[in-house]
């Protein structure tokens, strides 16, 4: 038998606890006057070829370039051209239309779930523009930029939504979880956090065949509390893998709140330093940084000057899914508040301070970016949604997993095919 636990000592305090709560809950007024923002321009930058530990003190800062009154200031201003500013503002706006345009067809029953990145866009446009076209990309659900950036085809990704007969992936993805090889997109898992150790591997894998190719990887800030986060590093970390890992701390991993995965003992960039790699705390919400923070982890990747690991300090405007009812734990309008702004509006005006752009030619490519998302959707559309679908090539789900189907397997194919002429009274091969 085990011994009884013996009685707690005579005037010792009681332990306790630590419950991480959110700071405004729904009914209250949010106030982020707390949050540190620091002054766009005030972040050194280190040389991209610079040990680890020179980094090591922005993972407290925060990198900006733009200010507040549409300005790029600063070491870390990457003197983009005006036309690659214009592409990326254009592949902005395009993910929130099309955003839009697919919440409101799940709402219309259409498909069955899906996941905004409202607020977010400029995590995904910006690194992809920033990083080289044969890069290979292991994102998590909001993501869907890296595609447009890479101009992926928006039937291709409605098609994928709808689970329909020009789905390339034949159904077997739940909805938003696309998979494009040629577009250096790996498929996205349902799992949290799975990408990030494939990132390092895949990374490791390019190194060892003296490839010229990096990985970046992208994780939400919640999902930094897995496993696979750490094992990640550790790998990074042993063996200076050529790899970009990102967190997206968009304050909230559906109904919980940042604190409970860290947030309120240390900023997320600061476990590079534990691992000794590379570390870097950015405005996610301003496309400038964004591309010169991964513009210059890429540089220290293809020198074989180890890992990094930026967090992307942003807000989750949406719920986490149209499953989610965010109303439900944190106040309405709290995503108003964000003290970093939005990004397409920050992109908008710094475009337009240049010279470069101004609010009817930011008009005609919301109205543009309309039409052509609408004419993707009817096209994508006339192949089927997903109600409509599940009878048509039954046979497929059998199929390539091995390259001879083995015959237990055989058997349960035609099984499924006999009932399935049984029930549809015609062949559903």
């Amino acid at each position: 038998m085990s011994e009884p636990l013996s009685p707690p000592r005579r005037n010792a305090p009681r332990l306790a606890l630590h419950v991480p709560e959110p700071s405004y809950r729904p009914g209250d007024t949010p106030d982020f006057s707390t949050v540190q923002v620091p002054a766009a321009g005030s972040a050194p930058r280190p040389d991209s070829s610079a040990p680890a530990s020179d980094s090591h003190p922005l993972v407290n800062h925060l990198v900006r370039v733009v200010d507040e009154d549409g300005r790029a200031v600063g070491p870390w201003d990457p003197r983009l051209s005006p036309d690659t500013l214009r592409k990326m503002l254009t592949d902005m706006v395009t993910v929130r239309v099309f955003d839009d345009r697919m919440y409101r067809a799940q709402r219309q029953g259409k498909t069955s779930f899906y996941m905004k990145c409202t607020g977010e866009e400029a995590i995904a446009v910006a690194a992809a523009t920033a990083l080289d076209r044969d890069d290979m990309c292991f994102p998590t659900y909001r993501q869907q930029g890296l595609l447009v950036a890479r101009g992926y085809p928006l039937v291709d990704m409605m098609c994928q939504i709808y689970s329909n007969a020009g789905d390339k992936l034949h159904g077997r993805q739940l909805p938003i979880m696309y998979s494009d090889k040629p577009h250096g997109f790996f498929s996205i898992s349902g799992n949290l956090g799975t990408q990030y150790p494939q990132a390092v591997g895949w990374a490791m894998a390019s190194a060892i065949k003296g490839d010229s190719r990096i990985a970046m990887g992208w994780i939400g800030e919640g999902a930094t509390a897995e496993g696979d986060f750490h094992s990640a590093l550790t790998f990074a970390a042993v063996y200076q893998a050529p790899v970009i890992l990102a967190v997206v701390n968009n304050q909230w991993a559906i109904s919980s709140f940042s604190g409970i995965a860290g947030a309120e003992q240390a900023t997320f960039a600061a476990r590079a330093v534990g691992y000794g790699i590379a570390g870097l705390r950015v405005d996610g919400n301003d496309a400038l940084a964004v591309y010169a923070a991964v513009q210059w982890a890429s540089e220290r990747a293809r020198a074989n000057a180890g890992p990094t690991l930026i967090e992307f300090f942003t807000y989750r405007a949406e719920g986490h899914s149209t499953s989610d009812d965010p109303t439900g734990y944190r106040p309405a309008g709290e995503a108003q508040q964000w003290p970093l702004g939005d990004p397409v509006e920050r992109l908008k005006a710094h475009l337009i301070g240049l010279g470069e752009w101004d609010d009817e030619r930011h008009a005609a490519l919301v109205a543009d970016a309309d039409k052509t998302v609408r004419a993707a959707q009817k096209q994508a559309e006339a192949q089927g949604i997903l109600p409509g679908q599940g009878f048509d090539r039954i046979g497929s789900m059998f199929e390539d997993v091995y390259s001879d189907t083995p015959w237990h397997l055989a058997e349960q194919r035609d099984a499924a095919l006999g009932e399935a002429r049984i029930f549809l009274g015609r062949d559903a091969s």
